[in-house]
């Protein structure tokens, strides 16, 4: 198959609000050894692009610097020392950006096969959101067999998928959100009980529905003054771990608190982590995740899809905070 010269993207022109997103044709990468290239049928939109839409989220190293971590469609050329996938084949993957574009390059590693029955836009809803929980949740944060989870900012991408992914597994889950649509929404998907951060209490909320025990683990991406709250959350034992910090990334904590009851705090960002770390983060989704999507049990949550053309509305319905779940952008 030949490839054209040139393809279609979005990029930042500048720092700024949603409108600096534009339309622009680049020259066609060429994959390297270990890469492949993508031709593009589905984009997620992620907070990260918002932040690097702003000015802050830097770039790493040897990355596109257009935005879009996360993409589905079909291979389109393979570099060297790429054996499992072939020109045709319909992949998802995450991607070290790029993904606003009709075609985008990405590690081998990173690269899955569609679950069955998705489709290109559902596909491209999954790779950020369990790429994330998956490395969070379950490997640094260890939730382990008859667990309980606490997901803040439970109607988000990442909520939703944590909820849902964490609930599919035998997990007992609570969630907060900003509205009591969003809360209904986190019970549908596997929550136990979805607490109104604006009108109720999470702490108190959460000792009581857990007989003053606590929970074992919390997914933050709050930070700031929750992280004192969250601590008394924690069952003995616990862990907090951060993937944001949208109310700041400073906190009071009482490490004595801390210390006695041995608790423990971590976080992490997906993004600059190598290759090989993202390569053994999809060979246990594959492994772990993957049949529970085949069967139906865990399903990305779509609110909306734009065209590409279109990725600066996409990027103000993210910052106005109205959604439930994921959005996606489509291509072509």
């Amino acid at each position: 198959m030949t490839l054209p010269t040139e393809f279609d993207c979005v990029e930042i022109s500048t720092p700024g609000a949603p409108e600096v997103l534009r339309p622009a044709r680049r020259a066609m990468p060429v994959p390297r050894a270990g890469e492949v290239l993508i031709a593009v049928q589905a984009a997620g939109v992620n907070r990260p692009d918002v932040l690097q839409r702003i000015g802050r989220y830097p770039v790493p190293k040897n990355a596109s610097d257009l935005p879009g971590l996360e993409v589905a469609g079909t291979i389109a050329a393979v570099g060297p020392g790429v054996d499992r996938w072939k020109v045709g084949d319909a992949v998802c993957a995450l991607t070290n950006g790029g993904g606003y574009a009709s075609h985008c390059l990405a590690p081998a590693g990173s690269v899955l096969p569609v679950p069955a029955g998705f489709s290109m836009i559902e596909a491209a809803a999954v790779p950020e959101t369990f790429f994330t929980v998956w490395s969070n949740v379950f490997e640094r944060a260890r939730l382990a067999p008859g667990e309980s989870l606490l997901v803040q900012g439970g109607s988000s991408g990442i909520g939703t998928t944590a909820i849902q992914l964490a609930a599919a597994r035998g997990h007992t889950v609570y969630a907060t959100a900003g509205s009591a649509e969003k809360c209904a929404a986190c019970e549908r998907l596997g929550a136990r009980r979805a607490v109104n951060y604006r009108d109720e209490d999470f702490e108190a909320v959460i000792r009581e529905a857990t007989g003053g025990r606590g929970v074992n683990v919390i997914l933050d991406m709050v930070g700031g003054e929750y992280v004192g709250r969250e601590l008394r959350c924690l069952a003995d034992d616990g862990r907090l771990v951060f993937i944001a910090f949208l109310g700041g990334m400073k906190a009071t904590v009482d490490l004595n608190e801390l210390m006695r009851r041995r608790l423990t705090m971590s976080g992490s960002t997906l993004r600059p982590r190598d290759d090989a770390y993202k390569a053994g983060v999809a060979a246990a989704l594959e492994r772990e995740v993957w049949p529970l999507l085949a069967a139906g049990r865990v399903k990305p949550v779509i609110h909306a899809t734009f065209p590409l053309a279109q990725a600066a509305a996409a990027h103000a319905l993210m910052e106005s905070g109205e959604h439930i779940g994921k959005i996606v952008l489509t291509v072509g």
